[in-house]
């Protein structure tokens, strides 16, 4: 059962790429997948090393000891999707539109952690996977500020 969800993730990952960088900011959507990517795998590295979480079942697993399709795919599309429903949003909506996020995720990662062999949870609770979703997401939104600004004075 695991393959087939991981299967069907990367499937719909996969599916929605061409949708979530066409238009006019596409480079910008670049920016916020890998950067969210190497917050991801920074983050991952770290919790799994500390063996705080575990991926029992993962692509590649004599490679990788995270799983890379949560990683490297699936949460930087979900950075992409929140930034763009984000974007021109004052503090109050972006806080709201994290948790629209964060709360299903957390729930979903116990479910699954409590109904399947996907995650393993040591040193881990749902409060984690909350505050660890969060805080990537503020920080990628950060970055999009940055570049916001960026972009205003370099068009003055």
């Amino acid at each position: 059962m695991e393959k087939k969800l991981l299967n069907l993730l990367t499937a719909l990952c996969l599916v929605s790429l061409p949708f979530l960088f066409k238009g006019s900011k596409m480079r910008e959507n670049l920016v916020i997948f890998f950067s969210k990517g190497v917050i991801a795998i920074l983050i991952d590295a770290y919790v799994v090393g500390t063996k705080r979480l575990e991926y029992p079942v993962r692509p590649f697993p004599k490679i990788f000891k995270t799983n890379i399709i949560y990683t490297v795919l699936f949460f930087p599309l979900l950075s992409v999707i929140w930034v763009k429903l984000s974007y021109n949003d004052h503090f109050g909506k972006i806080l709201l539109k994290s948790l629209l996020f964060s709360v299903p995720m957390s729930i979903g990662q116990w479910y699954f952690e409590k109904n399947s062999r996907l995650f393993k949870w040591k040193k881990w609770t749902p409060f984690h996977t909350f505050t660890s979703v969060n805080f990537t997401l503020f920080t990628i939104r950060g970055l999009v500020g940055v570049l916001k600004k960026l972009d205003k004075v370099k068009s003055a």
